[in-house]
């Protein structure tokens, strides 16, 4: 079932930007944006991290990181 959203001009545009140079749907185009943002997440960064467990850094490393996600809980969770 279609559904109607209200969009910006900007946001229009580029989304018709998209659309026509990979010759895909405006849905296609909009959930391919919210897969990539999926993989962005900080699962997949402390998986990347744990590739270095041998690395000397790594405990350095991952307090780091530790700190910096609990200062983005405490403002935004």
């Amino acid at each position: 079932m279609a559904k109607t959203i209200m969009i910006s001009n900007d946001v229009y545009n580029s989304l018709k930007a998209i659309k026509e140079k990979e010759n895909k749907s405006y849905s296609e185009v909009i959930l391919e944006s919210l897969e990539k943002n999926k993989k962005k997440t900080v699962g997949n960064l402390k998986e990347c991290l744990g590739l270095f467990k041998d690395d000397k850094e790594y405990d350095k490393v991952m307090k780091e990181a530790k700190k910096g996600w609990d200062r983005w809980n405490k403002r935004y969770a």
